[in-house]
């Protein structure tokens, strides 16, 4: 059976700095898209807007009654897809919402089976859902009536509502635009042509252009996010990838994640051996840069020089990162990838450096990018359970100890290194499991 292609974002830059009156209308329309969706989220951003925001439409038809994009002029290309994109967050924000609910309620031992099926039927059914944050008459189908009524009468029903509206306070968090440096456009607002893109401005028929380092032409909905200081613009561009199927990519590969070394094979294969320096030198550099802006934030110093060698540092870093991805995927050729997953980060005092170096490490860009390579090479990629993964000997199950990057096992005399072994118990775990 073939696979689904998958979304990918490419990528497009201006090759001149963009004029400052062509970067003031750009701002201006970004500034009005930030507005428009600040007002969808003071509108219908908490709970008596649930009743309109499923399918949207009832939100689009208000908002262009409100008369406010008469009031900004703002070309309707821009106004609605600024209603959509506040709808989209708002909708998202209640699906993770429900999601922290639901985990909450999975994890109480203080309600019996019987409770905990109550509240995630609650939290399954929209109209349920918000008829008990509005405190509105529950009002359903027959069939679904008949089944709120049996569930609610297996438990304390007016309890586990309060419970739920506590949770909803506690947890929902009304989303807020904060950012006016882009916006989305559709394909009625731009056009390639000419090596560039023309743009569309609030001025009726007019557009800018910008000159393009590509000639690559898309015809699908971009955002834009504009760099005013630098004079420049980045556009981001949706593309469907086909995925890749290796009749040669056969191995099951545990891997170990490492700070210094990118990652261990469960074989004992190395890739990414200078992760640590590059690392380490971008850590250092930030390091020391944030120490000298302190010292002379009175004089008010710029940081376009700083961001400028920051980016640098980064993209090196990343492309290190990539290139040595892609040498694994090409030499070891698995089918299947097992991970383990790491616990977050935790400064617990001591060396400030040591812990701003743990801060900088880019384990989830790591991680990110092999799920993106897996994807698009039809790998299969498993993510294992890391307790203790580092400290079991791979080949009996008995905890073992670590000396200088060793790891020895009492029970059997195993003794490899201590990456490799965690590897090692990476596959297992993820085979067992």
């Amino acid at each position: 059976m073939p696979q689904k292609p998958f979304c990918k974002i490419i990528h497009q830059y201006n090759k001149n700095p963009i004029p400052q009156e062509d970067m003031k209308k750009l701002l201006e329309i970004a500034e009005d898209y930030c507005r428009i969706k600040k007002e969808v989220y003071r509108r219908y951003g908490g709970i008596n807007g649930l009743s309109k925001i499923y399918p949207g439409y009832t939100v689009q038809n208000e908002m262009t009654a409100s008369g406010l994009r008469e009031e900004l002029g703002l070309p309707s290309a821009y106004f609605y897809l600024a209603v959509f994109d506040a709808l989209g967050d708002i909708k998202s924000q209640w699906t993770r919402t429900k999601s922290m609910i639901r985990k909450r309620v999975n994890q109480n031992d203080g309600l019996t089976q019987e409770e905990k099926h109550f509240l995630r039927y609650l939290l399954k059914v929209n109209n349920v859902f918000e008829a008990i944050l509005t405190d509105a008459p529950i009002r359903l189908s027959q069939g679904m009536q008949k089944q709120y009524e049996r569930l609610a009468q297996e438990v304390t029903a007016k309890k586990l509502e309060n419970y739920l509206r506590r949770q909803v306070r506690l947890l929902y968090k009304r989303p807020h635009a904060s950012s006016e440096d882009g916006f989305f456009l559709t394909e009625r607002a731009y056009r390639y042509q000419d090596h560039g893109v023309y743009i569309t401005i609030k001025e009726k028929r007019k557009r800018i252009f910008i000159l393009l380092t590509d000639n690559n032409r898309y015809k699908r909905q971009i955002y834009l996010k504009l760099f005013p200081e630098e004079g420049n613009i980045e556009i981001h561009v949706p593309v469907n990838v086909a995925v890749r199927k290796h009749a040669d990519y056969t191995a099951e590969i545990g891997l170990s994640m490492g700070m210094f070394i990118m990652l261990v094979t469960d074989e004992g294969y190395i890739y990414g051996e200078k992760l640590g320096e590059y690392q380490e030198e971008l850590a250092v550099w930030i390091r020391d840069q944030t120490r000298k802006y302190q010292e002379n934030k009175a004089l008010e110093p710029g940081r376009k020089k700083y961001r400028a060698k920051k980016q640098r540092l980064e993209e090196r870093l990343h492309s290190y990162i990539n290139m040595e991805l892609n040498r694994f995927f090409s030499e070891r050729k698995p089918e299947t990838i097992y991970l383990p997953k790491l616990p977050p980060p935790e400064k617990h005092g001591g060396n400030k450096a040591i812990n701003h170096s743990v801060t900088m490490w880019q384990r989830g860009y790591i991680r990110k990018r092999i799920i993106q390579k897996c994807r698009e090479q039809s790998v299969v990629f498993v993510e294992v359970f890391g307790k203790g993964i580092s400290s079991e000997c791979s080949r009996c199950g008995s905890l073992g100890s670590k000396e200088e990057g060793m790891f020895i096992c009492p029970a059997c005399g195993y003794r490899t290194e201590e990456k490799r072994n965690t590897a090692q118990n990476a596959k297992k775990r993820g085979k067992e499991g």
